[in-house]
Formats: structure tokens, C-alpha cells, sequence
């Protein structure tokens, strides 16, 4: 079993904006191209273009309809990945110690010279952010890209994670939650970040911004003059359009008025 540290000195992660988020992947897609070529063992796929293709991916966005009470319904996307937890609860599992909480930054890690693939880590993960690459035989895990942020033979603006630099509409960020002065520190403070699933004492770093919910189709919606009917009957070329239209045999309500 591994220990967890006390403190860290930092709390590296990522904070997901819900409101933004529109669902394109292209977080998935960056990391996976990422964490195929560099860091530790390629994330492999099987069967690609074959029945049943499967594959090991490090980030994947659920989307779910929801519907608040007097509200619209709306779409929600929601992106996954290791939340990185202070306590983390796959890393005390492990009966090798291949998986492990750095103390300087709080990133946690697999070594994969030490993973056994025995999935314990993946069984006591609450929020499915573990996955075991059939071909390699290891657990595989959101790194935080750990070998790009400390890059320094990357420009300063790629020195964070794929997914991040990635995001076309801005609803990822990264920093330190350690800093209260930190771009994810303030996010979080004002709009509200929320732990996933706190119930469990997990105590995730990554936080989630909700979505804002929309507006209701109703009388107080600032849509609603929009939605009013331009007229109550039709007129001009179309209202004659209609009448004619309404001649036609087998158009009921003239059935209807004959008799």
C-alpha cells in the first residue's frame, strides 16, 4: 500500500466550466494524441474499425439532458477525468505502490514499471477515472501532462495540459489551488466550483463550475416578445395561399364545414 503525504506544496489541477463546455472532444482527441507519443506507454486501441472497437482514453465527456423545475430543459456536457484527489483512495489501494501522490505538487501518478494491472486502483476510483490498457497491461490515468508543464523547452503558453491549450471555447483551465490568487483559485471563488461527489471525502482538486440555467419559456422569459405571433391571421399572398390550400380535397376542417 501506498502512504498519502500530508500537505503538498502545491494542489495542481484543472477547473471545468459546465456553462461553457459545448461538447466538441477536442479536449479527448489532444489528449489522447498527447499521451499516445510521449508520456509512458502508448494509449492503445482495439479494433478501431473493426466490431465493438474499444480503446484506452485518459479524458471522455459524458452529455446529459437536464431539466430544472420551470426551467428549460438544456444539454449539459460534462468532461472526466483524475480529479487528482488529496485523498485519494486509489492510491492507498495499490498493493505495489505504482500509484502515488507527488508531494510538490499533488499530481497523482501511475508508475507503470510497477503496475501490475491488477485494477484494485480502478475498483476504488468513485468516479471511473481509471483505465486499464489492454495491450500494455497497465493502469492508465489523466497525468495532468506532467511532461509538458515543467517543459521549459516549450513556449511559456503550451506549459500546461493538451486539453487545456486544446479547448476552443476557454472552459478549461489549470493552475494552483494552493495560490488563492490563482486563475483556478478566484474561477472557483466566484463562480461557485463545486467537488464532484463530496460526499465521499475525496476531497477532488479539479472543481467544476455549474451551468447557469436558462431561460424558461414563460410569460417572464426576456424571450417571449420574440414568440408572440406576428399576426393572428395569416395575410397578403400566404392568407390567400391558405384558403386555397384549404379547398383542396381531403382537408378535414372544410369537410367538416360543408356538412
Amino acid at each position: 500500500m501506498t502512504d498519502l503525504p500530508t500537505t503538498t506544496d502545491k494542489k495542481l489541477g484543472l477547473v471545468i466550466d459546465l456553462d461553457t463546455c459545448v461538447g466538441c472532444h477536442a479536449c479527448v482527441i489532444s489528449c489522447k494524441g498527447w499521451n499516445t507519443e510521449n508520456y509512458g506507454a502508448p494509449l492503445s486501441d482495439q479494433r478501431p474499425y473493426g466490431e465493438e472497437p474499444m480503446g484506452t482514453f485518459l479524458n471522455r465527456v459524458h452529455s446529459y439532458e437536464v431539466k430544472a423545475e420551470g426551467q428549460a430543459a438544456q444539454t449539459v456536457h460534462f468532461p472526466k477525468s483524475c480529479l487528482h484527489c488529496e485523498n485519494a483512495p486509489c492510491v492507498t489501494v495499490c498493493p505495489t505502490g505504482a500509484s502515488y501522490k507527488r508531494k510538490e505538487d499533488g499530481i497523482v501518478l501511475v508508475n507503470e514499471q510497477s503496475c501490475i494491472g491488477c485494477g484494485l486502483c480502478a475498483w476504488a476510483c468513485p468516479y471511473g477515472a481509471r483505465e486499464l490498457d489492454q495491450e500494455e497491461g497497465v493502469m492508465k490515468k489523466c497525468t495532468l501532462c506532467v511532461d509538458r508543464i515543467y517543459n521549459e523547452n516549450l513556449p511559456e503558453e503550451d506549459r500546461q495540459p493538451a486539453c487545456v491549450r486544446t479547448c476552443p471555447a476557454g472552459a478549461r483551465h489549470f493552475g494552483d489551488f494552493a495560490d488563492p490568487e490563482s486563475n483556478v483559485s478566484i474561477l472557483t471563488a466566484e463562480r461557485g466550483g463545486m467537488d464532484l461527489m463530496p460526499e465521499l471525502d475525496t476531497a477532488p482538486v479539479n472543481k467544476y463550475l455549474p451551468p447557469r440555467l436558462k431561460d424558461s419559456f414563460d410569460d417572464e422569459s426576456i424571450l417571449a416578445p420574440f414568440l408572440d405571433p406576428v399576426a393572428e391571421e395569416t395575410q397578403g399572398f400566404m392568407g390567400w395561399l391558405d384558403k386555397q390550400l384549404s379547398r383542396l380535397p381531403g382537408d378535414t376542417k372544410t369537410q367538416s364545414e360543408d356538412v
